[in-house]
């Protein structure tokens, strides 16, 4: 009986110590979808206000024509995202963050081919990030609402990864990305 009662008392703890971790994988599974959330919203408005500027400084026609895909697309991203935000707890982002502030107030120094070629190199760097981060946030994502936005906004994302690489090869310029 000793025995018995000495498995029993295992096999509960066990479930116990089983349950507490499951429920702790999917509390940090929910922070690591906040947290995405977070820099989506804030890499999303980073597009639209990138796009806003060179809608208006483009010189190619192309690039002027992608930047107006941007704002269309990513504030179409932006408002899809804003529910699942407010679902998890995220406040959609209202400012560009320090490094993308630094890179919008370098682009809006260049004028001309210069700025172009300058643009479609930040696009190819943010929009094969963008991706990889989307493509991950897809497998891993615990809110379903969270899963089938990220599902469509990785469609969009790949796209524009696409159209960014053909842009700068277009202009002939060479990005590496991670």
């Amino acid at each position: 009986m000793k025995k018995t009662t000495l498995i029993t008392f295992i096999a509960a703890g066990c479930l116990a110590a089983s349950t507490s971790l499951c429920a702790f994988a999917q509390d940090n599974q929910q922070d690591k979808d906040k947290k995405f959330v977070a820099s989506a919203s804030e890499g999303g408005l980073a597009e639209v206000d990138f796009g806003k500027l060179a809608a208006q400084k483009a010189q190619n026609p192309d690039v002027k024509a992608f930047a107006e895909k941007m704002v269309r697309d990513h504030s179409m991203l932006n408002n899809k995202m804003a529910p699942v935000a407010q679902e998890l707890g995220v406040t959609p982002a209202s400012h560009l963050s320090v490094s993308d502030d630094a890179e919008y107030a370098k682009l809006k120094l260049l004028t001309g081919n210069e700025f172009d070629k300058a643009y479609v190199t930040a696009m190819v760097k943010d929009h094969h990030q963008d991706l990889q981060d989307f493509q991950h946030e897809e497998q891993v994502a615990a809110n379903p609402d969270l899963k089938r936005t990220v599902t469509s906004g990785e469609k969009v994302i790949a796209m524009h990864t696409h159209m960014a690489d053909h842009l700068a090869q277009e202009l002939g310029v060479q990005v590496t990305t991670n």
